[in-house]
């Protein structure tokens, strides 16, 4: 009870007034509508009501006092606000579950672990074909083979752009990693000493890190005459995935011994080795908002997605996906995580973290997914599997459009698809050039040796 009704009470009581009831019954109403409007409180309805209406302000007594009050601390209309507004924070995104745009990858090496697929920050994407690297820009369309590996024995086993996106790194099976020029197209130099194929590879700044089928990690500093810098010795199987801290303090490396290493850049000793993973760790992704949070994924007969504390050594969650995780993405727009996965689903996932909430499963390829790659601006994902199919998926969109696209800032956004065409195979089909059948560099298509290279024309 308020005290305006406690002093109401008093004044209905008769001994209030020092005498009669009956002789002071119109003193006492008065006196109770008095102490009612000094209180602004309505003497005709209910203190407490079920479903009461909150007092109008318009029609509030002007010589109410609590009216007064109400009007200067209520809200200022500025606040409030609107059902656009509220419908628009309440709206949930749409991923589609069909890919944005799918081109012909022919040649491409079922082989879980290799590194063949990587997008730069200048939007260009290497996929490795066999014995060829094929670069393709996103913005344009235009696509164009970068080299052909010459030896019946070797092939390419990786590929991984430098921070600049000027150069690419790539790894052969005979053991070297190359450094090519991607504007002059001409090979930098090529760094040996493996003794055997370079299945990943994984940049920080001029520190390019390579990991060996013999299970040896080499650190190579790119400026030097005497490139290798480092020998990490701790994996007895082959590397699959190396993965820098963003920060350039850590490196993570996962084997097909099962094990994910953790090491300092300053030591040639892991610092934390993990052996809960029962199979081999190729998917190793650092959280972009905490940079401490390792992800990795285990293959076939584990299934598991474990995060790490880098910082402690803890591990934090544990996911259990049910299939085989080849790849992990971190969304950069929103708190989540995106996964991709080979027997038996072949599909795309997409969860919260650290919720660990699916939000969306996606059937991707007839194939297992072997290797992922994300957009620069963090919107699309580009998947490529041994059904020989790239594919391109919306799964990031922004919350909200940026007004200010200028015509020279690169966004991945797709102009054109189509296929690649192997060194040395025609597709006439696909063929695109200026009039007279003639192509140059440059064109909309090129020719190589005498034969066509498409710049992505097939629509599917």
């Amino acid at each position: 009870m308020s005290n305006a009704q406690a002093k109401l009470d008093l004044a209905r009581h008769p001994s209030f007034s020092g005498s009669n009831a009956d002789a002071t019954d119109e003193a006492s109403i008065a006196y109770n509508q008095q102490i009612a409007e000094a209180c602004g409180i309505n003497l005709d309805s209910r203190m407490l009501a079920f479903s009461a209406e909150p007092p109008s302000l318009d029609n509030s007594n002007s010589r109410d006092p609590s009216s007064a009050v109400r009007k200067i601390y209520s809200r200022h209309p500025s606040f409030s606000r609107s059902s656009s507004n509220l419908n628009l924070q309440l709206k949930k995104r749409t991923i589609l579950t069909s890919p944005d745009r799918v081109l012909d990858a022919p040649g491409l090496m079922d082989d879980y672990y290799l590194n063949l697929l990587d997008w730069s920050c200048s939007n260009m994407i290497a996929i490795a074909l066999d014995k060829s690297v094929f670069v393709w820009d996103a913005e344009s369309g235009h696509a164009e083979s970068l080299l052909t590996l010459t030896g019946n024995t070797d092939a390419v086993a990786s590929v991984s752009w430098a921070y600049d996106g000027l150069s690419l790194a790539v790894g052969t099976f005979k053991g070297d990693t190359q450094i090519w020029d991607i504007e002059t197209k001409t090979k930098v130099r090529s760094m040996s000493g493996h003794v055997a194929r370079v299945g990943v590879l994984a940049w920080d700044k001029h520190i390019l890190s390579s990991g060996c089928r013999d299970g040896s990690i080499w650190n190579h500093d790119v400026r030097i005459q005497n490139h290798k810098v480092a020998e990490l010795l701790c994996h007895t199987n082959e590397v699959c995935g190396l993965a820098w801290r963003s920060d350039g303090s850590q490196l993570a490396s996962g084997g097909n011994d099962n094990l994910v290493n953790i090491w300092d850049a300053r030591s040639v000793v892991p610092k934390y080795t993990k052996s809960n993973h029962t199979a081999a760790v190729k998917a190793l992704a650092w959280c972009p908002w905490q940079n401490n949070l390792l992800a990795t994924g285990g293959g076939t007969y584990d299934k598991q997605i474990h995060f790490w504390n880098s910082t402690t050594g803890a591990r934090v969650n544990t996911l259990n996906t049910g299939s085989q995780v080849t790849s992990i993405v971190w969304s950069t727009e929103y708190k989540e995580f995106m996964s991709s996965h080979g027997y038996p689903d072949n599909n795309l996932s997409i969860y919260g973290y650290p919720s660990m909430t699916k939000i969306i499963d996606i059937p991707a390829h007839d194939s297992r997914i072997l290797h992922t790659a994300l957009s620069p601006d963090g919107q699309t994902v580009a998947t490529v599997a041994s059904d020989e199919n790239l594919k391109f998926w919306k799964l990031f969109e922004k919350k909200v459009a940026s007004k200010k696209d200028g015509r020279g800032k690169r966004s991945a956004s797709f102009t054109r698809s189509g296929s690649f065409c192997r060194l040395g195979e025609d597709d006439d089909n696909d063929r695109m050039g200026p009039p007279g059948g003639s192509s140059t560099p440059g064109s909309q298509g090129m020719t190589i040796k005498g034969k066509s290279i498409s710049s992505m024309t097939r629509i599917r």
